[in-house]
This record gives C-alpha cells, structure tokens and sequence, in this order.
C-alpha cells in the first residue's frame, strides 16, 4: 500500500505481491507465501537509519528533556510531551549490531559517514515521504507521529526498501483523542514496549517471551491501523 502511494517520490524495492509472478522456487510455497510476502528487487541497503518526527516523543522527548534539541536540532522551550513540532525534522541514527539500540546522531554526523551531497538528498526524499504519508494517514484519522524508513541502492540509485510506514516502524496515534502532555494511545507497538517495562530484565537479546494476551491485543491494534489507513483487513 504505502509503496505505491508514495512511488512518486523515490522508487522502491518492490516487484511483485503476486505469489503467481514469484520465482518457480517460491511458487512451490504458494500458499504459504500468498498474502504474506513480496519479491523484491535486490538493493545495498543504506549505512543510516532514517527517522523523521513530526511530534515529540520517545528518544526524541527523552533528548529534549536533556538538552533542549533532538539529534542536534534546536527547539523551541516550552514543549510538551506529544507536541506536535513546528514542522517535521529529520533525525537520523546508526544501525548498532543486532540486540543493541541504534544512536541517534546529527545530521553533520551523518555528513561525514555518507557525504553532504548525499545527506542532503536523503534528507529531501525522507521528508517528503513523512509529509505525504502524514497528511494522508491524518485525514483518516491516524497521526503518524515519527517514523523511520530504510532506502537502499539499486542500479546505482536510492530506492525505498525493508518495512514503510508499519505499527512496527512507526507511532500510530488515534487524531481525535491526541493529548499532548503525556504519552498517547496508540496503534503500534508501544503497548509491547509499555509491558517490557514492567518486567525485570536488561534490555539485551534475547527478550523476554510475550503472553499470549499481549500478542493478541497488539496484533489487534496493528489490524485496526490497517483498516482504518486502508480501508481493507487481513483475510
């Protein structure tokens, strides 16, 4: 969905949902793969994480709190918990190894790992994904309040790749009920993280094993962001 909706504004890695178009090897798993999978077009991926925020939350809160900026990016005083920012930045962060959490860093950071010219461009394209993507999900009701895509090189090109714009990737927040001031309800995987924080462990692979409940309700949440931003469920 959210690959075709936003082709106009950088290519992507996908090539067909079409179990049907699949290579004979995959065909052979048809039914296993119907509806659940997708041939993509082979890309290097990109040595930074790209995240953009359009409200303040999360590490970006936890760095305001701190410092007053996010990523190195001076905000405003006075700004609350949820705040909706004067306008989307672009923060992005270091892919760390499996089981470690990614850094933030600054945008002169990134510079030096990948070149100006380079930052400059990446910058552009993942910020016009966000303002598509959010002005789309808000007029059904979802605010997408940060977000982090993955972009690739294919042909010598920067093309779209991984995940776009999931509960996993990204903040979901019900519009008509966003406070801020707090944390929000939400349509993502906060209410995973929300019940690992109750438990005792160190934060390091391997996670802690989710109750059956857990499951259920996120996969609930993740089925109500699907149909509300698409308009279909899943079969």
């Amino acid at each position: 969905f959210w690959f075709q909706l936003l082709s106009d504004i950088v290519p992507n890695h996908m090539i067909s949902i079409d179990v049907d178009a699949f290579p004979p090897a995959a065909r052979a798993h048809a039914e296993t793969l119907r509806g659940r999978s997708m041939l993509c077009r082979k890309a290097k991926p990109f040595p930074v994480e790209c995240v953009v925020r359009g409200y303040l939350s999360g590490s970006g809160w936890a760095e305001y709190q701190e410092k007053g900026e996010v990523c190195g990016i001076p905000l405003p005083g006075g700004l609350r918990e949820s705040d909706r920012l004067p306008e989307p930045v672009f923060t992005p962060a270091t892919k760390e190894e499996k089981g470690r959490h990614d850094e933030n860093i600054s945008f002169e950071r990134m510079a030096q790992l990948v070149g100006m010219e380079t930052a400059e461009k990446v910058r552009s394209i993942v910020l016009g994904l966000y303002n598509k993507a959010a002005a789309y999900a808000l007029g059904k009701g979802i605010i997408i309040a940060d977000t982090k895509f993955e972009l690739g090189t294919a042909d010598g090109r920067l093309i779209l790749i991984d995940e776009a714009l999931t509960p996993d990737s990204s903040r979901f927040w019900p519009a008509g009920e966003w406070k801020p001031g707090g944390p929000q309800k939400s349509f993502d995987k906060q209410f995973v993280r929300d019940y690992l924080l109750t438990l005792p462990w160190n934060k390091t692979a391997p996670g802690p094993r989710l109750p059956a409940d857990v499951v259920e309700k996120t996969a609930l949440k993740y089925r109500e962001a699907l149909k509300i931003l698409t308009g279909k469920d899943i079969e």
